[in-house]
């Protein structure tokens, strides 16, 4: 049994363009912006997606963010191959192969196009703003 003490809370994102970033989860996914701040001297929005937090802020002063690579197709998995956090993934009720039609005629790009993952399940990974990867699974 899992330590009852602790509840997920957020993802944190750093963007260059937090505003386009959260605006790209609000069309593209159906998020909504539940609160848009400002913490530390840089923007910070709270987006709510699928019972998540995902905060998404701005560059800070003396910060010089660098961009992480690009998430990549192997023989038979995925990776970003660098260390630290991979991608977070969102289970989708639906039709996720009708849903990916929708996201590509948006513009959405998908680095891993959908496939049967280990157990079966259709799953994608999606190209979000600011190289981070998003898992879409079918369930």
């Amino acid at each position: 049994m899992s330590n009852p003490a602790f509840r997920f809370d957020h993802v944190h994102i750093i963007s260059e363009t937090p505003h386009a970033s959260a605006a790209w989860y609000v069309d593209m996914f159906g998020a909504t912006i539940a609160k848009d701040t400002v913490a530390r001297g840089a923007p910070q929005i709270f987006v709510e997606l699928g019972g998540t937090t995902i905060l998404i802020r701005g560059r800070r002063p003396g910060e010089d963010p660098t961009q992480g690579k690009p998430i990549r197709p192997y023989a038979d998995f995925s990776s970003h191959n660098t260390w630290g956090t991979d991608h977070f993934g969102f289970l989708y009720q639906g039709d996720l192969t009708a849903f990916c039609a929708t996201l590509r005629a948006k513009g959405v790009t998908f680095p891993v196009e959908l496939k049967h993952g280990v157990g079966g399940s259709l799953l994608c990974y999606v190209a979000a703003p600011d190289g981070v990867s998003i898992e879409l699974m079918q369930c």
